[in-house]
């Protein structure tokens, strides 16, 4: 066997070493795939996702679905295999892990971050839709999010209107935060908080977490509203990105007849108090898993509308919106005339 030969057969195994060690190595990327779409209207198991209190809710047919992806955790490792075969899939596609999570980012943070976002999504979306249909809504700062384990965990609870904190009334956030911070380790700061209609007054000492006082609540954005709607989504989704979707279902649930003529109807996009919706992640994404429900229309927010160039989305149309109202004008216009003009991402700006 000449020395050649010998170093070949070498070589071979060292190689094949090498594929199978870069293989399995976690690398910096973050893979985006499309997940379940959820119709908002449905009643899983008997109880309504969107419940009203204080006012006729109508329940009809038609389907107005929110749609997700599967997104890597900022602690998961995604190797060259799962790159690869997420680069391939045409409904795939990969990102630089820091386009998508900021360096210290960790599971825990990015749930809590996703936690938030839901809440105050879908707060924005009850006041969207209420909004829309003539009613007053009053901003107010609530309770975003509690922290497990630190001292305002069991003593305030997640949409918990701030009415005061250490006897001064609260008009932001950053009042809540200021009063924890002026208050001494080991002295309760009271608490009055509406809760469901009622007044409920708490006292909750802060603690020092890393430095910092910290009582474990995040206080942002809420609302007071005339009568009561929830959306209950459950605790598998989370995100600011179907806060467009939550405000068309509440708004169907509040009038008469199918917004969607009987159809399913999807779409994604943030929304804010004003009604405007806003840029997603993972629209090709999104549109795939929407396409695979069935759907006939999809509600793309204006700014994504660049992200759409070249996507096949077969027989199923998308529709360009500004603010909820274009969605609900535009869905209105095709339940009454499938083959009517509607705004699209091809129309300028």
């Amino acid at each position: 066997m000449s020395q050649r030969t010998l170093a070949g057969l070498l070589a071979v195994p060292l190689l094949l070493g090498l594929f199978v060690f870069v293989g399995t190595q976690p690398l910096p990327y973050v893979t985006y795939r499309p997940g379940p779409s959820v119709d908002i209207l449905a009643a899983p198991e008997g109880k309504e996702i969107v419940e009203v209190s204080g006012h006729e809710a109508y329940r009809d047919d038609g389907e107005l679905r929110l749609t997700t992806i599967y997104v890597d955790q900022p602690q998961e490792d995604v190797t060259l295999e799962e790159l690869i075969r997420a680069w391939i899939a045409p409904s795939e596609a990969v990102y630089p892990y820091d386009a998508v999570y900021a360096p210290e980012e960790t599971d825990e943070s990015s749930d809590a971050e996703s936690a938030v976002q839901m809440v105050s999504s879908q707060d924005a979306a009850i006041a969207t839709a209420l909004t829309e249909l003539g009613y007053d809504v009053q901003p107010e700062v609530e309770v975003l999010f509690v922290e497990k384990g630190l001292p305002a965990d069991g003593k305030l609870q997640v949409r918990d209107v701030l009415v005061s904190v250490g006897g001064v009334e609260v008009d932001s956030a950053e009042d809540v935060v200021e009063a924890v911070d002026r208050t001494p380790l080991g002295q309760p700061l009271s608490f009055v908080v509406l809760r469901k209609g009622k007044e409920v007054s708490v006292d909750v000492t802060p603690r020092e977490v890393e430095g910092d006082k910290r009582i474990g609540i995040t206080p942002g954005p809420g609302f007071t509203f005339p009568f009561d709607v929830t959306v209950d989504i459950g605790d598998n989704i989370g995100g600011p990105s179907a806060g467009l979707m939550f405000s068309l279902a509440i708004y169907d649930t509040l009038t008469p007849g199918s917004l969607s003529g009987g159809e399913v109807i999807a779409g994604s996009g943030t929304i804010d108090a004003e009604g405007r919706a806003g840029a997603i992640g993972g629209i090709a994404q999104k549109i795939a898993g929407a396409e695979s429900a069935g759907a006939r229309l999809f509600m793309v927010a204006a700014d994504n509308c660049a992200d759409t160039t070249d996507l096949d989305t077969g027989d199923m149309r998308l529709v360009r919106v500004e603010t909820m109202h274009d969605a609900v004008e535009a869905i209105s216009t095709w339940a009454d005339d499938h083959d009517a003009p509607l705004p699209t991402c091809e129309d300028p700006a």
